[in-house]
């Protein structure tokens, strides 16, 4: 059996690059017809998910492409790691700052309910649709020194599930996808010490690749999980979260 997608539209956000690009790549694939949404190159259209009104306004212009939206992969975030406070001495020498908490949170989790309100009512107006919600393992377990990043992919498992909730009775489904240690472009960087760790973690003893999260979300956006709704599917090789 093999997930299709044909004539199906989607939208992904964080489409540029990383598991991203990478959904997109699959989708296609698939037979869907994909515009991806980024602040950066290359993206089909730049779109802030944070401005409300940039967001309807792309929304608009793939309803007067298309015809329909399908379905959304709420995939763009951004990191910005720092302990809550560090100390030295026991004196406390800095911490997290307000505006990286504020960052982290409008993108992963204010940038998904913007886009998820905009683009509903065309689903609904459908009588069908798929959302799918870009969580991570750290927001079912926390992890040390990410404070605002746990605290955006905690809300994104608690939105999914009202969502899921809400607007499953209009034939919409609202799913989430938890990536445990992904090898992108970004994390392929890392000292290979801290590449190691996160292998030790993982009891399949290697990194996740984008295309195990792609494809993830194209079995969740297929008419073969169309009874699967406000679940988290974790992509994490069974990963231990450690401190």
């Amino acid at each position: 059996m093999t997930f299709r997608l044909e004539g199906r539209v989607a939208i992904i956000t964080g489409g540029a690059r990383g598991i991203g690009a990478e959904t997109t790549r699959v989708f296609r694939e698939a037979g869907a017809k994909v515009t991806t949404w980024d602040v950066g190159d290359p993206a089909d259209m730049k779109v802030d998910v944070t401005d409300a009104d940039a967001v309807r306004t792309a929304v608009a212009d793939v309803v007067a492409k298309h015809g329909r939206i399908d379905v959304l992969v709420n995939n763009a975030g951004i990191l910005r790691d720092a302990q809550l406070i560090k100390l030295r001495d026991e004196a406390v020498t800095g911490g997290m700052s307000e505006a990286d908490f504020d960052a982290v949170l409008d993108v992963n989790a204010k940038g998904m309910f913007i886009c998820t309100q905009a683009v509903a009512p065309i689903m609904i107006k459908q009588g069908s649709g798929r959302i799918l919600n870009a969580s991570s393992v750290v927001g079912l377990y926390g992890n040390f020194g990410q404070t605002n990043y746990v605290a955006s992919k905690a809300a994104v498992i608690g939105m999914t599930k009202v969502w899921a909730r809400e607007l499953g009775p209009r034939g919409i489904t609202v799913n989430a996808v938890a990536p445990g240690f992904i090898g992108t472009e970004m994390v392929r960087q890392m000292p290979e010490r801290i590449l190691a760790t996160m292998v030790e973690h993982t009891p399949v003893r290697r990194l996740g690749e984008p295309r195990d999260v792609a494809y993830a979300y194209l079995y969740l956006a297929s008419d073969e999980a169309a009874f699967v709704n406000g679940t988290v599917l974790s992509v994490d090789g069974g990963v231990v979260v450690g401190t």
